[in-house]
């Protein structure tokens, strides 16, 4: 059944990520967004799209007037600018656990990021959506001192929060297990647990990334199956639905996405779960099932809680990301979750 809700987002990074030096040429934000308002399945178009404020595609230092432009950009398609991700990392961010040179680093890129929210809603072309973040350091780091540099991600993330309430906007942390101190789903609610500002720092699931937290990838003894599991569906859904009961109450932002059950990283991102193309056949994921998980409550009950949701696959070759066909199979997946889980 045809929804209106959530809104259907692409996300603008995957012409970014993996991208650039060591890899293949990162794909302008001007070619994502005409392949995004492109795409149509049945008249059914995307909503909108969620960005990466990083040059080249939105400088992180943009001048109002630069942001009134790229408003323009996207208005003049018919598209919204939902989510935006922070660049937290080095060389313009820092850690959240390392030192205070990074940790100040990494709260002026929360700061930056909120404040170009803030920009972007007085536009309208923005009115939903939230600042993706995680911990920028990696899990090899976070082991030297796991209790101490938790400590340090708790009260980094908490004036993050403080930064991103006095400026109107709410911070989601990507569940990747790339991140030291979120690297499992037991730490991922250790540290929002320990900011204890559900409305303001939530968690952001992404289908590929977090399954890895069911299967202890970077965290054994955080795994929800056994060691013999294999992919059985009992006991597949078993474990997604211990892993999405304790995150659900803590989401605030989804990310509809395929994965093989493996790692992988391009360019300079770190290895983290595989995007894979939304038909792979190696993909474990029934998507717009699965996505009930998060939509829906451990009743079964749609949660409402999300305006919008976004596709994200990163990392796939040029020649995948460049073809329009890409973009339209994934707008008719994304329709297909909106059909079973959506509202109006």
């Amino acid at each position: 059944m045809a929804h209106t809700y959530p809104k259907l987002h692409n996300g603008g990074w995957s012409g970014v990520v993996g991208k650039g030096e060591g890899s293949e040429p990162i794909i302008e934000l001007d070619q994502m967004i005409e392949m995004t308002a492109k795409a149509e399945v049945n008249g059914v178009k995307f909503d909108g799209m969620d960005i990466f404020l990083t040059a080249p595609h939105v400088d992180i230092d943009s001048s109002t007037d630069d942001l009134k432009k790229l408003a323009d950009k996207f208005s003049t398609k018919g598209l919204k600018i939902g989510s935006m991700v922070a660049p937290i990392w080095p060389p313009t961010g820092g850690s959240a656990f390392g030192s205070e040179e990074d940790r100040s680093k990494f709260l002026s890129m929360v700061r930056k990021g909120c404040e170009i929210g803030q920009t972007l809603n007085k536009t309208g072309v923005r009115s939903y959506g939230s600042i993706r973040i995680d911990t920028a350091g990696s899990v090899e780091d976070w082991l030297k001192d796991p209790e101490g540099n938790q400590k340090k991600n708790i009260e980094t993330f908490k004036e993050a929060a403080r930064i991103a309430e006095d400026l109107g906007e709410k911070l989601v942390a990507e569940g990747e297990i790339c991140w030291g101190g979120m690297h499992s789903w037991r730490r991922m609610i250790e540290l929002l647990d320990g900011v204890g500002k559900p409305e303001t720092l939530g968690f952001q699931a992404d289908m590929a990334h977090t399954l890895l937290y069911m299967l202890g990838y970077n965290a054994e003894e955080d795994a929800l199956v056994g060691p013999d599991f294999n992919w059985e569906k009992d006991q597949f859904d078993k474990g997604y639905k211990k892993l999405t009961d304790v995150l659900r109450p803590w989401l605030l932002d989804l990310h509809v996405a395929q994965n093989d059950a493996t790692v992988f990283g391009s360019g300079a991102h770190d290895k983290t779960g595989r995007h894979c193309q939304v038909d792979d056949a190696k993909g474990k994921l029934d998507i717009p099932y699965h996505a009930g998980f998060w939509l829906r409550d451990e009743n079964g009950n749609l949660t409402k809680k999300l305006t919008h949701i976004c596709w994200d696959g990163c990392m796939f070759p040029n020649s995948v990301m460049t073809s329009q066909g890409t973009w339209d199979a994934i707008l008719g997946e994304m329709i297909k979750v909106r059909d079973r889980h959506g509202w109006d």
